[in-house]
């Protein structure tokens, strides 16, 4: 299998379409752009030449417009066994909402390749109040020892994440 992101199509709406975690399990499958976004979004330009259910659906819908880039499995052994073989999820960010999202990095939490929920893991890039970002999540990188590595190419710094039990 191989697991990507992909972002949504823009000018759609603030709310329209999301983001995408999906999953290639064998070849020529087909996940949607430009006539499908999400599980079941037809694009009103492209939308009427296939039906969504002619295309793979994602393994989990994300925000609208988060910009979704690099993705890694935990397969450390430094975080609580409960995170093991769950996705985490750079979150650049929007740039073209009225209110912006993302800034963040989220955990998809994966059983037998199934999304059992999607939700925030770091965030605080991104000053909701004033609509100000310092810093915008790139890639992921999971070490050795099981913490983990952020880039921020607005900020240019690296984080890393550890976790004491």
């Amino acid at each position: 299998e191989m697991w990507f992101t992909d972002n949504g199509r823009d000018m759609l709406g603030d709310n329209y379409p999301p983001c995408e975690l999906n999953k290639v399990q064998k070849p020529n499958q087909h996940f949607g752009y430009p006539y499908c976004h999400g599980s079941d979004i037809s694009d009103p330009e492209f939308g009427n030449k296939f039906s969504c259910e002619d295309f793979v659906r994602p393994v989990q819908n994300l925000g609208p417009h988060v910009a979704p880039l690099g993705l890694k499995f935990y397969t450390g052994n430094m975080f609580p066994d409960e995170y093991k073989g769950d996705v985490f999820i750079a979150e650049h960010g929007s740039w073209n909402r009225s209110k912006k999202i993302g800034y963040r990095i989220t955990r998809v939490k994966i059983e037998n390749s199934k999304s059992l929920s999607y939700e925030p893991f770091i965030y605080g890039w991104l000053n909701e109040e004033e609509q100000e970002a310092w810093g915008r999540p790139v890639d992921i990188i999971i070490l050795k020892d099981g913490s983990m590595l952020i880039s921020d190419d607005y900020a240019n710094a690296i984080y890393r994440v550890s976790y004491e039990g």
